[in-house]
Parts: C-alpha cells; sequence; structure tokens
C-alpha cells in the first residue's frame, strides 16, 4: 500500500520506546490497550545486557559481532553470549508482538538506534568509539540497513495487519556527533565533529535502504539542539522530540519543516514519576507552538503526534500505563478549537 500523507487517526498519541520491568508481554498488553491507534514495539532494559538500546541494535547489524566490555559494547571478531541474549531477548519480544498483535490492523511503530548513537557508544575492537572512523561509520551504516531491513521483513510476517510501519531511529548522540563533544574512548579527549552534510548523507543511505511504501521513516532526539535541517535533508517524514526543550530560536527550523509536512511527535509528559498535569495543561505546549507559528489549527491533531518526553525504563509500571493514557486523552483536545485557550 501507498503511505497517505500521515499514517495515523488524527489526534493520535503513541511511547518513545523503552518501558519499565521485565514483563514483555504485559508491556506489549499495556502498550496495545492505552494506544489503540499507533502502539508500538516497547523496549524493556531492566533485563539486563542485551536488552538496552545498544545491544538491541547492534544485533540486528550484519556480519559486525559485538561484545560487552567493561567500557561498554566493542566490536569483535565472533558472535558470544552477549550478542546471542540480545538475539533472544528481541525474539521473545516478537513472539510476544505476534501474539499481542493477532487481531491487530493500523500503523505499528518500531524503534531502533541510529548509526550515529551507535557510532558514538560502541567501540572498535582495538582503538577508539566507531565515530573516529569515518570507514567505520560508513561500513556500520550498511550494515544496520541491512539488518534494519531484515527486522522490518520480520515485523511484517509476524504482524500481517499493520498497514504501516512507523520507522522511529533514537539519535540521541547526534547533536553531540555534530558539536565534537562526544568523549573519546579514554573519557580525557573528544572527538572531531561530523559535517552536517556527511551525517544526512550516512542517515540518508540507511533510509533509502529500508525505504518502502509501507515503511513512515522517523528520527527521535530527546537531546538539546535537534539538528532538524540535517534530519530532513536525511529523509526524515518525522521528527520526536521532547517539547520541554524547545526554544525559540528553533522556531524558524520548526516552522520551515512544519509547512514542508514534518510529522512531529512531541513529548509533552514526564518520563519520570511525577504528578501527571490535566489533558489540558499536557496538551498546550503543541497548542501554543501551532499558534505561535501561524498555522491553521485544523492540522494540528494530524501533524501532531503526542507522546511521553522520552522513554518510560526509569518509571514504574503504573506510572508508565497512566503516562500513556494521558497522552491518548491529551491528543483529542488537539482535535478541538486549539486557537480557544
Amino acid at each position: 500500500m501507498s503511505v497517505d500523507r500521515f499514517p495515523w487517526s488524527t489526534a493520535s498519541a503513541t511511547g518513545v520506546g523503552s518501558h519499565p520491568g521485565e514483563d514483555h508481554l504485559e508491556a506489549l498488553r499495556v502498550v496495545f490497550g492505552e494506544l489503540p491507534d499507533l502502539p508500538y514495539l516497547p523496549e524493556l532494559p531492566a533485563r539486563g545486557v542485551g536488552a538496552d538500546m545498544i545491544g538491541r541494535t547492534a544485533s540486528l547489524l550484519v556480519e559486525m559481532p559485538v561484545e560487552v566490555q567493561p567500557s561498554g559494547w566493542r566490536l569483535t571478531d565472533a558472535p558470544g553470549r552477549d550478542l546471542r541474549r540480545a538475539h533472544d531477548h528481541l525474539t521473545r519480544d516478537l513472539d510476544g508482538l505476534e501474539e499481542i498483535a493477532e487481531a491487530y490492523t493500523g500503523p505499528l511503530k518500531i524503534q531502533v538506534c541510529g548509526p550515529w548513537t551507535l557510532a558514538g557508544t560502541i567501540e572498535l575492537r582495538h582503538g577508539d568509539k566507531l565515530l573516529a572512523d569515518a570507514g567505520a561509520v560508513r561500513d556500520l551504516t550498511d550494515s544496520l540497513a541491512e539488518g534494519i531491513a531484515a527486522h522490518l521483513a520480520q515485523v511484517r510476517r509476524r504482524v500481517p495487519g499493520a498497514t504501516t510501519i512507523v520507522l522511529q531511529l533514537d539519535e540521541p548522540g547526534l547533536p553531540g556527533a555534530l558539536a565534537g563533544t562526544v568523549p573519546t574512548a579514554s573519557g580525557f579527549g573528544r572527538l572531531a565533529a561530523v559535517e552536517a552534510p556527511l551525517a544526512a548523507d550516512r542517515l540518508r543511505t540507511l533510509l533509502n535502504t529500508t525505504a518502502a511504501d509501507d515503511v513512515y521513516p522517523i528520527v527521535h532526539c530527546c537531546a538539546p539542539n535537534v539538528p532538524y535541517k540535517v534530519l530532513r535533508d536525511a529523509g526524515a517524514k518525522g521528527i520526536s522530540l521532547d517539547a520541554t526543550l524547545l526554544r525559540r530560536r528553533d522556531e524558524d527550523a520548526l516552522g520551515e519543516a512544519i509547512e514542508a509536512g514534518t510529522a512531529f511527535f512531541l513529548g509533552v509528559v514526564p518520563g519520570t514519576p511525577t504528578r501527571l498535569p490535566d489533558i489540558g495543561v499536557i496538551a498546550k505546549p503543541a497548542i501554543e507552538l501551532w499558534n505561535r507559528l501561524g498555522f491553521r489549527p485544523a492540522t494540528l491533531a494530524d501533524q501532531v503526534v503526542l507522546t511521553p518526553s522520552c522513554g518510560l525504563a526509569g518509571a514504574s509500571p503504573s506510572y508508565a500505563k497512566a503516562a500513556l493514557a494521558k497522552c491518548r486523552e491529551a491528543a483529542k483536545v488537539l482535535r478541538e478549537d486549539p486557537g480557544e485557550d
């Protein structure tokens, strides 16, 4: 099928990715129960090695095995116990997804770590981080693209009712790579800044390789200084960010992106436990942004999806469930007249 302008229902909400606890079936039940318009495959890093964002995505790499060292994930010569654990976690999650989503029809979101964040985290076999070696970054991007394509095929097979797969690349490390603030493996220095055209080119290569009529690519960056132009140049159709980090100086770039039809996944509910505000307060940042930038109120509920500000791994299961419910309820406010404050 061909993806429409926005493949989700108007006034939608979803989550960012991570969940608390170790019960993947229960996390899936919560996600599909609270977010019927745009559910996602949750990640549970509390399960340990290989369930974390880096290890989970590294398990998708083709012919680039990794292992855990005291300093973190590192390339190795052959697959070992750590990589098997990561594969096992993901396989169990896909088994659970197939069970819970048996009768589901509609868009489905999955998350993988993007190449720049991976490159700034994984170490070379006998040296610094992958980010220090342009050739290694290229190889990583190609390997990851091949692995994501295979992962997408698995998801399609297990959830045949998924009309669109929203592919979220998690790139919290991209602003640091562009600014030259990523520490070396020793921690005593900083790696050279990545030029914006190169950053966009590597992301574009990955997105082009995984492109399909039923794939809608977005990039999540919950760090300050979201590189909007880089993400748009790379071909991302949507940008996911923490609304509390938006600054007035970002608004020209935001306005250009909105006018160009970029979808925004706005993080409006705290990811860590707090007293959850009323749904009107939760929806307010999106409404005020739209009003300030002068866009038609009628487009708000279509182009904006509400989410927690970041992952929910640091919350309790009860808070995670309540946060997703609040996002869903607040999204309905966007369908009302945003011009009325």
